[in-house]
């Protein structure tokens, strides 16, 4: 069987970036899976993989702009520190989550000083090639469940039993 749209795909992957740094695999006998035109992986990567087929091996190369985009400099920004809690030694590289008008949005802190927070809301992988290594595990016809997945009513704001992102 062919990929192509609205099917599920599983895949085992290493992904590396030009330095050949791992940046992210598929853990053993975990493989990535998804229904191919649902937006849930790096677009680029999910049109590799349309017409191929089950136990094929690739290795998919995605250049910035079509993976994660190129970096911006306008997604670099200062925000005030009295904006972080004040038990929390802020340092460079560490993670934050932030609610937004558009949702919740997760940054990497560039730099800090007693009254800053240089903050860059660029993808941890924009401006990266990207190079996959993938191996097609799985391929079907999705069920009706995975082409109409139940929508959440969480924004993030909160923590409740029926929000699996929570």
């Amino acid at each position: 069987m062919k990929i192509k749209e609205k099917h599920y795909v599983a895949i085992d992957y290493t992904l590396t970036v030009d330095s050949g740094t791992v940046a992210d695999k598929s853990e053993p006998d975990a493989p990535l899976g998804f229904v191919v035109g649902m937006g849930r992986i790096v677009p680029a990567l999910e049109q590799a993989l349309v017409g191929k087929e089950l136990g094929e091996s690739l290795q998919i190369d995605i250049k910035a702009a079509d993976g994660y985009g190129e970096r911006s400099d306008e997604l670099i920004q200062e925000l005030p520190r009295n904006q972080f809690p004040d038990d929390v030694e802020i340092e460079e590289g560490m993670v934050f989550q932030a609610q937004t008008p558009h949702g919740m949005m997760r940054f990497t802190v560039d730099s800090v000083t007693d009254e800053t927070v240089k903050a860059d809301l660029n993808h941890p992988m924009a401006g990266k090639d990207l190079h996959f290594d993938v191996k097609i595990v799985e391929v079907r016809e999705a069920t009706e469940a995975e082409l109409n997945p139940p929508k959440s009513h969480c924004d993030g704001s909160h923590t409740c039993s029926s929000c699996s992102e929570n």
